[in-house]
């Protein structure tokens, strides 16, 4: 079993930046794809960005391309999402989440074995 736990988020005004983090426990996730989704109130979970076991490949949504960074330090167990530039759009409660099976990480939020609790990040106009 992994447990995920986010934290970094709050509340920000536009364009400033916050850093996720997203701390695991139970196993390794040093095999793990990683990703973080989020889910506005009334919207869908959508994807937001994924990184691979070791951290050589990142991916990354449409809306959040060039603005947002993942990162992993596989010692300390922890995976990050740099977000910059924030808009009021990316307001939303944001997911960690890890898959043992798809070891690049996916897209898809089927494809995760574990979830965190998720962390509020709010961005004023």
């Amino acid at each position: 079993q992994v447990q995920l736990v986010e934290s970094g988020g709050g509340l920000v005004q536009a364009g400033g930046s916050l850093r996720l983090s997203c701390a695991a426990s139970g196993r390794t996730i040093s095999s793990a794809g990683m990703g973080w989704f989020r889910q506005a109130p009334g919207k869908e979970r959508e994807f937001v960005s994924a990184i691979n076991w070791n951290g050589a490949n990142t991916y990354y949504a449409h809306s959040v391309k060039g603005r947002f960074t993942v990162a992993r330090d596989n010692i300390k167990n922890t995976v990050y999402l740099q977000m910059s530039s924030l808009k009021p759009e990316d307001t939303a409660v944001y997911y960690c989440a890890a898959t043992t099976a798809f070891h690049d990480g996916s897209y898809k939020a089927d494809d995760y074995d574990y979830w965190g609790q998720g962390t509020q990040v709010t961005v004023s106009s």
